[in-house]
Protein backbone atom coordinates (compact mmCIF):
# COMPACT_ATOMS: atom_id res chain seq x y z
CA UNK A 1 0.00 0.00 0.00
CA UNK A 2 1.59 3.09 -1.09
CA UNK A 3 -1.14 5.82 0.63
CA UNK A 4 -0.57 7.01 3.72
CA UNK A 5 -3.05 5.96 6.12
CA UNK A 6 -5.72 7.59 8.74
CA UNK A 7 -7.66 6.11 11.28
CA UNK A 8 -11.17 7.79 12.20
CA UNK A 9 -13.24 6.22 15.21
CA UNK A 10 -16.27 6.73 14.94
CA UNK A 11 -15.83 7.49 11.17
CA UNK A 12 -19.30 6.06 9.69
CA UNK A 13 -21.25 9.26 10.66
CA UNK A 14 -21.38 12.72 11.61
CA UNK A 15 -17.89 14.55 11.95
CA UNK A 16 -16.28 11.32 11.68
CA UNK A 17 -17.55 10.79 8.07
CA UNK A 18 -16.60 14.07 7.00
CA UNK A 19 -12.93 13.75 8.17
CA UNK A 20 -13.14 10.42 6.01
CA UNK A 21 -14.72 11.56 3.05
CA UNK A 22 -12.13 14.56 2.89
CA UNK A 23 -9.06 12.21 3.42
CA UNK A 24 -10.39 9.85 0.62
CA UNK A 25 -10.67 12.60 -1.48
CA UNK A 26 -7.11 13.68 -0.82
CA UNK A 27 -5.26 10.55 -1.68
CA UNK A 28 -5.17 8.61 1.36
CA UNK A 29 -6.32 5.53 3.01
CA UNK A 30 -9.47 5.34 5.15
CA UNK A 31 -9.45 3.01 8.27
CA UNK A 32 -13.21 3.82 9.45
CA UNK A 33 -14.11 2.74 12.77
CA UNK A 34 -17.59 1.34 13.95
CA UNK A 35 -19.61 0.91 16.96
CA UNK A 36 -22.49 0.03 15.99
CA UNK A 37 -22.70 1.60 12.71
CA UNK A 38 -21.59 -1.23 10.76
CA UNK A 39 -23.38 -0.89 7.78
CA UNK A 40 -22.91 2.84 7.15
CA UNK A 41 -19.34 2.28 7.40
CA UNK A 42 -19.08 -0.11 4.70
CA UNK A 43 -21.28 2.27 2.71
CA UNK A 44 -19.19 4.93 3.14
CA UNK A 45 -15.61 2.56 2.52
CA UNK A 46 -17.76 1.81 -0.83
CA UNK A 47 -17.49 5.03 -1.99
CA UNK A 48 -14.08 6.18 -0.83
CA UNK A 49 -10.91 5.49 -3.42
CA UNK A 50 -8.86 3.19 -0.99
CA UNK A 51 -10.51 2.40 2.96
CA UNK A 52 -11.29 -0.32 5.36
CA UNK A 53 -13.70 -0.48 8.26
CA UNK A 54 -12.84 -2.14 11.65
CA UNK A 55 -15.78 -2.45 14.21
CA UNK A 56 -14.89 -1.93 17.91
CA UNK A 57 -16.39 -1.35 21.38
CA UNK A 58 -14.37 1.90 22.87
CA UNK A 59 -16.20 1.08 25.76
CA UNK A 60 -13.57 -1.69 26.35
CA UNK A 61 -10.01 0.08 26.64
CA UNK A 62 -8.25 -2.73 26.18
CA UNK A 63 -10.00 -3.77 23.02
CA UNK A 64 -9.36 -0.62 21.27
CA UNK A 65 -5.95 -1.01 22.04
CA UNK A 66 -5.65 -3.83 20.42
CA UNK A 67 -7.07 -2.53 17.50
CA UNK A 68 -4.64 -0.23 17.45
CA UNK A 69 -1.77 -2.63 17.68
CA UNK A 70 -3.28 -4.70 15.13
CA UNK A 71 -3.97 -1.80 12.61
CA UNK A 72 0.15 -0.81 13.40
CA UNK A 73 1.40 -4.47 12.02
CA UNK A 74 -0.64 -3.83 9.17
CA UNK A 75 -0.53 -0.56 7.50
CA UNK A 76 3.11 0.80 6.23
CA UNK A 77 2.37 3.95 6.43
CA UNK A 78 0.15 5.23 8.90
CA UNK A 79 0.49 9.04 9.69
CA UNK A 80 -2.92 10.00 11.44
CA UNK A 81 -5.18 8.90 14.76
CA UNK A 82 -8.34 11.05 14.68
CA UNK A 83 -10.68 10.30 17.82
CA UNK A 84 -13.98 11.69 16.86
CA UNK A 85 -16.29 8.93 18.54
CA UNK A 86 -17.57 10.32 21.80
CA UNK A 87 -20.97 9.27 23.53
CA UNK A 88 -23.23 12.83 24.45
CA UNK A 89 -25.90 11.87 27.28
CA UNK A 90 -27.44 14.25 29.64
CA UNK A 91 -26.74 15.11 32.88
CA UNK A 92 -26.11 18.46 34.75
CA UNK A 93 -24.41 19.98 37.45
CA UNK A 94 -27.12 19.67 39.81
CA UNK A 95 -26.72 15.76 39.57
CA UNK A 96 -24.11 14.21 38.10
CA UNK A 97 -25.16 10.96 37.16
CA UNK A 98 -22.53 8.35 37.76
CA UNK A 99 -23.55 6.22 35.19
CA UNK A 100 -23.18 8.69 32.44
CA UNK A 101 -20.04 9.84 34.09
CA UNK A 102 -18.33 6.44 34.14
CA UNK A 103 -18.99 6.23 30.21
CA UNK A 104 -18.17 9.68 29.13
CA UNK A 105 -15.17 9.25 31.26
CA UNK A 106 -14.22 5.99 29.61
CA UNK A 107 -15.28 6.49 26.20
CA UNK A 108 -14.71 9.86 25.48
CA UNK A 109 -11.30 10.73 27.80
CA UNK A 110 -9.43 7.30 28.79
CA UNK A 111 -10.09 5.16 25.51
CA UNK A 112 -8.93 7.70 23.04
CA UNK A 113 -6.08 8.17 25.05
CA UNK A 114 -4.79 5.15 25.13
CA UNK A 115 -5.55 4.83 21.67
CA UNK A 116 -3.01 7.33 21.22
CA UNK A 117 -0.43 6.18 23.27
CA UNK A 118 -0.54 2.91 21.45
CA UNK A 119 -0.03 4.38 18.23
CA UNK A 120 2.58 6.74 19.21
CA UNK A 121 4.08 3.24 20.68
CA UNK A 122 3.45 1.16 17.58
CA UNK A 123 2.63 2.96 14.43
CA UNK A 124 5.00 3.27 11.14
CA UNK A 125 4.85 6.01 9.44
CA UNK A 126 7.19 8.07 7.02
CA UNK A 127 7.86 11.20 8.31
CA UNK A 128 5.65 12.28 11.43
CA UNK A 129 3.09 10.96 13.13
CA UNK A 130 -0.45 13.05 14.04
CA UNK A 131 -2.74 12.45 16.20
CA UNK A 132 -5.69 14.37 16.51
CA UNK A 133 -8.56 14.64 19.04
CA UNK A 134 -12.04 15.94 18.79
CA UNK A 135 -13.01 18.14 21.67
CA UNK A 136 -15.71 20.84 22.11
CA UNK A 137 -15.90 24.64 22.37
CA UNK A 138 -17.38 23.82 25.64
CA UNK A 139 -13.89 23.69 27.02
CA UNK A 140 -13.52 27.56 26.73
CA UNK A 141 -17.20 28.41 27.10
CA UNK A 142 -18.54 25.91 29.18
CA UNK A 143 -22.08 25.88 30.39
CA UNK A 144 -23.61 23.20 33.32
CA UNK A 145 -25.44 20.80 30.90
CA UNK A 146 -23.84 17.80 29.56
CA UNK A 147 -22.15 17.89 32.71
CA UNK A 148 -20.27 14.67 32.51
CA UNK A 149 -19.28 14.83 28.69
CA UNK A 150 -17.60 18.15 29.24
CA UNK A 151 -15.69 16.82 31.98
CA UNK A 152 -14.43 14.05 29.59
CA UNK A 153 -13.68 16.55 26.90
CA UNK A 154 -11.72 18.55 29.58
CA UNK A 155 -10.11 15.50 30.43
CA UNK A 156 -9.10 14.58 27.01
CA UNK A 157 -8.03 18.20 26.38
CA UNK A 158 -5.70 18.16 29.61
CA UNK A 159 -3.65 14.92 27.52
CA UNK A 160 -2.68 16.90 24.12
CA UNK A 161 -0.56 19.30 26.08
CA UNK A 162 0.97 16.24 28.21
CA UNK A 163 1.46 13.95 25.20
CA UNK A 164 2.89 16.80 23.19
CA UNK A 165 5.32 17.05 26.15
CA UNK A 166 6.05 13.32 25.85
CA UNK A 167 5.72 12.45 22.29
CA UNK A 168 8.71 9.72 21.43
CA UNK A 169 9.81 11.12 18.12
CA UNK A 170 10.48 14.98 17.38
CA UNK A 171 8.15 15.03 14.15
CA UNK A 172 5.72 13.65 16.09
CA UNK A 173 2.10 16.66 16.61
CA UNK A 174 -0.66 16.06 19.06
CA UNK A 175 -3.60 18.27 18.34
CA UNK A 176 -7.01 18.81 19.20
CA UNK A 177 -9.96 20.88 17.00
CA UNK A 178 -12.67 21.98 19.26
CA UNK A 179 -15.93 22.25 17.22
CA UNK A 180 -18.70 24.38 18.13
CA UNK A 181 -22.54 23.87 17.07
CA UNK A 182 -22.89 22.46 13.61
CA UNK A 183 -24.78 19.40 13.09
CA UNK A 184 -28.67 18.54 15.27
CA UNK A 185 -27.71 17.02 18.42
CA UNK A 186 -29.04 14.99 21.09
CA UNK A 187 -33.01 15.39 20.61
CA UNK A 188 -32.79 18.49 18.48
CA UNK A 189 -35.18 19.58 15.76
CA UNK A 190 -34.25 20.85 12.46
CA UNK A 191 -35.52 24.41 13.25
CA UNK A 192 -33.98 24.33 16.39
CA UNK A 193 -30.66 23.22 14.90
CA UNK A 194 -30.76 26.34 12.53
CA UNK A 195 -31.55 28.61 15.14
CA UNK A 196 -28.34 27.70 17.84
CA UNK A 197 -26.58 27.07 14.70
CA UNK A 198 -26.03 30.59 14.56
CA UNK A 199 -25.65 31.54 18.04
CA UNK A 200 -21.86 32.60 17.61
CA UNK A 201 -20.02 35.83 16.69
CA UNK A 202 -20.06 35.62 13.22
CA UNK A 203 -24.18 34.31 12.98
CA UNK A 204 -23.73 31.07 10.91
CA UNK A 205 -24.02 27.35 10.45
CA UNK A 206 -20.70 26.15 10.46
CA UNK A 207 -20.16 23.80 7.80
CA UNK A 208 -18.97 20.23 9.49
CA UNK A 209 -16.87 20.39 6.28
CA UNK A 210 -14.21 22.84 7.84
CA UNK A 211 -13.76 20.16 10.49
CA UNK A 212 -12.36 17.98 7.96
CA UNK A 213 -10.04 20.78 6.33
CA UNK A 214 -8.83 21.47 9.52
CA UNK A 215 -7.94 18.00 10.24
CA UNK A 216 -6.25 17.66 7.01
CA UNK A 217 -4.19 21.24 7.64
CA UNK A 218 -3.32 19.12 10.73
CA UNK A 219 -2.27 16.31 8.85
CA UNK A 220 0.92 18.32 7.41
CA UNK A 221 2.29 19.48 10.84
CA UNK A 222 2.46 22.95 10.61
CA UNK A 223 1.33 23.64 13.70
CA UNK A 224 3.39 23.44 17.01
CA UNK A 225 2.65 20.29 18.91
CA UNK A 226 0.19 20.59 21.47
CA UNK A 227 -2.29 23.32 19.87
CA UNK A 228 -6.04 22.85 20.09
CA UNK A 229 -8.16 24.71 16.91
CA UNK A 230 -11.54 26.26 17.56
CA UNK A 231 -14.00 25.53 14.56
CA UNK A 232 -16.87 27.60 15.47
CA UNK A 233 -17.56 30.81 13.70
CA UNK A 234 -16.44 32.30 17.61
CA UNK A 235 -18.75 30.87 19.53
CA UNK A 236 -16.51 29.95 22.34
CA UNK A 237 -16.11 33.30 22.59
CA UNK A 238 -19.59 33.89 23.63
CA UNK A 239 -20.85 33.47 27.29
CA UNK A 240 -23.22 31.23 27.03
CA UNK A 241 -25.04 30.02 29.96
CA UNK A 242 -27.03 26.76 28.75
CA UNK A 243 -25.99 24.37 25.90
CA UNK A 244 -27.32 26.16 22.97
CA UNK A 245 -30.03 23.32 22.37
CA UNK A 246 -31.74 24.40 25.58
CA UNK A 247 -31.25 28.42 24.61
CA UNK A 248 -32.97 27.86 21.19
CA UNK A 249 -35.68 26.13 22.78
CA UNK A 250 -35.99 29.41 25.44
Amino acid sequence: MEKPAILITGGAKRIGAQIARAFGAAGWHVVIHYGQSRADAEALAARLPSAQCVGCDLGDADAAVAMVEALAEQLPDWRVLVNSAAVFRYDDAQALAPDVFAEAMRVNAETPTRMAQAFLRAAKAQGGRRVIAITDMKLANPNPDFFSYTMAKQALSATVTMLAMSAPRPEDRIYAIAPGAMLPSFDQHPLEHEVSGRMNLLQRLTDPAEIAQAALFMADGWLASGQTVFVDSGQHLLAQPRDVLYLARA
